[in-house]
């Protein structure tokens, strides 16, 4: 028995892909998913306004995977199309939201007790408005559209990035490395190049790819509730809009897998954003 337990104790353990190994692939994998997306829905865009009333309301088969609405416009090529279109708005979005993060957050680190305050104070106020509220005030006001609903998106998804990049720059400054580097002459421009980029990218850029989740949520909240994208375009947020109407007539497919499309592109981003994390952890670079 006791040699039993000796053998079993010895046995080797199952070889395993590392982490970081793991990380790199899930992160290139989605990025690829993604990329896919935004090109099969951008080529389909037109298949996806095609209406054929002889083919109205069918359910989901192997000629129609997500059958048809009740335009007999096919459900797959309007879901990809409208994937790829919240995709796209939320790239560009997450993109300048994430710029006005980076200019606010250096101010306010590096400008002084004054410039502090004043992001500090803009902070709390952006963040003390309800949300979905701002973000309708915004699009509407802009005569909604994409450049509505992006420039909304765009403009309230900065508070929680600044206060990263303003909290790496603050630890950066005061840090060993940087009082050294200023007492052997190197020049602001030089430390900022050499010492603080290097330092405050990593969490940047997850802070980045984390928020395009949040740009294309709120993209299709907004669109759903009818003050984004204009009703022709095949966005998500209004083809699950339109989809409530006939849900009481059992077109279920009508709602469930666009639905279930934007939970995936939203889990895919997840993926991209905990695996660049994994990566840029000092703590995992042995494994």
């Amino acid at each position: 028995m006791a040699e039993l337990a000796s053998g079993i104790l010895h046995i080797p353990k199952a070889r395993r892909l590392p982490s970081r190994r793991a990380a790199l692939v899930l992160a290139v994998a989605s990025v690829a998913l993604l990329v896919g997306v935004v090109v099969a829905g951008r080529v389909l865009e037109p298949a996806a306004m095609a209406t054929d009333f002889t083919q109205k309301n069918l359910p989901p088969s192997l000629v129609h995977p997500f059958g048809t609405d009740w335009m007999g416009r096919d459900m797959l090529a309007r879901t990809l199309a409208g994937l790829s279109l919240s995709v796209l708005v939320g790239l560009g979005a997450a993109g300048a939201s994430s710029l006005i993060a980076l200019v606010l957050g250096s101010v306010a680190a590096l400008g002084g007790r004054r410039a502090d305050a004043a992001v500090s104070w803009l902070i709390d106020l952006m963040m003390g408005i309800p949300h979905i509220v701002l973000l309708i005030l915004i699009s509407f006001a802009l005569g909604k559209g994409f450049w509505g609903v992006t420039i909304g998106v765009a403009l309230t998804h900065w508070p929680s990035l600044t206060r990263v990049v303003r909290a790496e720059i603050l630890q950066c400054r005061q840090s060993g490395f940087v009082a050294a580097a200023r007492k052997l002459g190197a020049t602001p421009v030089q430390i900022a190049l050499r010492h603080m980029v290097p330092f405050v990218l990593p969490q940047f850029l997850v802070g980045l790819i984390l928020m395009f989740p949040h740009a294309i949520l709120h993209e299709a909240a907004l669109t759903f509730l009818g003050f984004g994208l204009p009703p022709e375009q095949p966005a998500i947020g209004i083809i699950l809009s339109e989809s409530m109407t006939y849900l009481s007539a059992g077109l279920w497919w009508l709602a469930v897998f666009p639905g279930l499309a934007l939970i995936a592109a939203v889990m895919l981003f997840d993926a991209v954003g905990s695996s660049v994390r994994r990566l840029v952890d000092p703590t995992s670079a042995q494994e």
